[in-house]
């Protein structure tokens, strides 16, 4: 980290040419993302920082970000919680919602209280670390870290004394939001991407200098904090329009705020009707015995796809249970027809849930009834 932060104070200045973050301890994602990015060859002269999405198969795309960026999200943000303080980094420094927390770091002229999350994330590291930690103090989570959080009472204590936890790269159910206020957990909701300079939208609020539009149920993100675009794809559609990103997520935004219902590519087709995965997680998420929750759509004959739950449950559960559950607030057709009781999630990047490798996993298991 001493290393890092002198060279982070030149980039957000923009005194640097651009940096591509890797992870020091996987040897084959930095290979993959040096090959794919390529780094020391020719980029444009107002890109700071090359951060790559979080994507796990195909090419890597490398969002292209400039120093005005960094500078406008990270000012933005401490704006919004009530200025600049100490951050915990607890997520990977490699990825957008990592390495912003350095770069808030270097904004607010104070120094990270670093959390080793190389190994995984352990919640029994929190208490002293916080304790470290001067003036407000904010940390960025992922819904995952937040669960363990909310299991180990001395780690809950310690959130709870901070000025704002922000959550983000994942849906947070309701449930769990309910259980960290009820903790006394300051929880502050974002959404955003690498595209975007990590999270710009805050409790469905945009930032300042932020601006988001719907697009016959697309959600549009334009402004201050927008990458230039991506690295070799000059050409990429999502930036078609110059100063803003297509996403690939569903969205409404009455009044104002921003609703983020499900990706557009991820909707399950089942007998001839659209179920969006998301949306049927919610209403999992709020049975008692359900802790953590997924929904993915398996190859069937007779229907296209059939829909079907992955949870990790907190007691006994029944498919008949869920089903029923699902059908008091959704259309029988979002109720799943498979119910898969697993261990653990699999995750990709930050702690996004990953659907592709969950239904290959899901091969190779017994559904419960």
């Amino acid at each position: 980290m001493a290393d890092i932060l002198p060279r982070l104070v030149s980039v957000v200045q923009g005194n640097s040419p651009a940096v591509l973050p890797v992870p020091a301890g996987d040897a084959r994602e930095a290979d993959r993302l040096r090959d794919a990015l390529a780094p020391g060859t020719p980029i444009t002269d107002e890109a700071a920082l090359v951060v790559a999405t979080s994507g796990t198969t195909g090419t890597p795309k490398g969002a292209m970000l400039s120093a005005s960026a960094l500078r406008a999200s990270g000012t933005a943000t401490h704006d919004r919680l009530g200025g600049p303080g100490s951050w915990l980094l607890a997520l990977p420094a490699h990825h957008i919602a990592g390495m912003q927390v350095l770069l808030r770091s270097v904004l607010a002229g104070t120094e990270p209280v670093v959390v080793d999350v190389s190994t995984g994330f352990d919640p029994r590291d929190l208490p002293s670390a916080i304790a470290s930690m001067s003036g407000r103090r904010y940390t960025s989570l992922v819904p995952t870290q937040l669960v363990k959080v909310l299991d180990d009472p001395a780690a809950t204590e310690a959130l709870a004394s901070l000025d704002a936890v922000l959550l983000g790269g994942a849906a947070a159910p309701i449930p769990l939001r309910e259980r960290a206020a009820a903790a006394g957990i300051t929880i502050v909701r974002t959404y955003g991407m690498s595209e975007t300079a990590g999270g710009c939208v805050y409790d469905g609020v945009p930032l300042s200098g932020v601006q988001v539009r719907i697009d016959r149920g697309r959600v549009i993100l334009g402004g201050a904090t927008v990458a230039l675009g991506y690295r070799g794809m000059p050409d990429h559609p999502a930036f078609a329009e110059p100063g803003w990103f297509r996403t690939d997520d569903a969205g409404v935004a009455p009044g104002g705020v921003l609703s983020v219902q499900g990706r557009l590519d991820e909707a399950i087709t089942t007998g001839g009707l659209t179920v969006v995965p998301q949306v049927v997680e919610a209403a999992l998420a709020t049975h008692p015995a359900v802790r953590e929750c997924a929904v993915v759509g398996l190859a069937d004959d007779r229907l296209g796809h059939r829909v079907v739950a992955a949870v990790v449950a907190a007691s006994t559960l029944t498919l008949a249970e869920l089903r029923a559950h699902v059908t008091e607030t959704l259309d029988p057709t979002a109720a799943p027809r498979e119910l898969y009781l697993v261990d653990a999630l699999p995750v990709r990047g930050p702690g996004k849930l990953d659907r592709a490798r969950l239904r290959d996993m899901l091969a190779d298991l017994v559904p419960s009834r």
